[in-house]
């Protein structure tokens, strides 16, 4: 769940993204958190399966995004499921939403993690794939697994 890379920790990953999508481009997001959020995050209870970005008015959004209520939190915890705002710059904004617009590509979230104690979101310019698209990637992962396998075989 959570584990030290390159001096970041992973809270949440979107494994399921990299399988429906090719992701073209990548951005580093912060996010506006309450604090009841922040502490359970830190805790590892965040969820990014079914969430989704959206621009609306020149400001970017997370939809989705399942962040557990905090056990100590009580009337300070918000809705597990809000809408939270994205803080990126007016250009990477404009930019994501141009390209969004074009048919096939979408927004997604790909992964969230404490940077220097920040709370950042790694999201992605992805375009969707297609069923023979996903065939074409496990089998890729196949053949790659069968070498290393017989390349471990041979040094025994």
């Amino acid at each position: 769940m959570a584990e030290e890379k390159s001096g970041n920790k992973l809270i949440a990953n979107n494994k399921k993204a990299y399988h429906d999508y090719f992701i073209e481009e990548k951005y580093e997001a912060g996010i506006s958190l309450a604090g009841t959020e922040v502490k359970s995050m830190r805790l590892g209870k965040c969820s990014i399966k079914e969430a989704w970005i959206s621009i609306d008015k020149g400001e970017a959004y997370i939809c989705g995004m399942n962040v557990s209520p905090y056990e100590k939190g009580n009337i300070f915890n918000k809705d597990p499921l809000r809408v939270r705002k994205l803080l990126l710059h007016k250009e990477q904004i404009r930019k994501l939403d141009q390209a969004s617009q074009v048919q096939g590509y979408t927004i997604v979230p790909l992964e969230v993690y404490f940077n220097r104690g920040k709370v950042k979101v790694e999201i992605g310019l992805a375009k969707g794939k297609k069923l023979y698209d996903k065939r074409e990637t496990a089998a890729k992962k196949d053949q790659q697994r069968e070498a290393q396998k017989e390349f471990k075989m041979s040094f025994k």
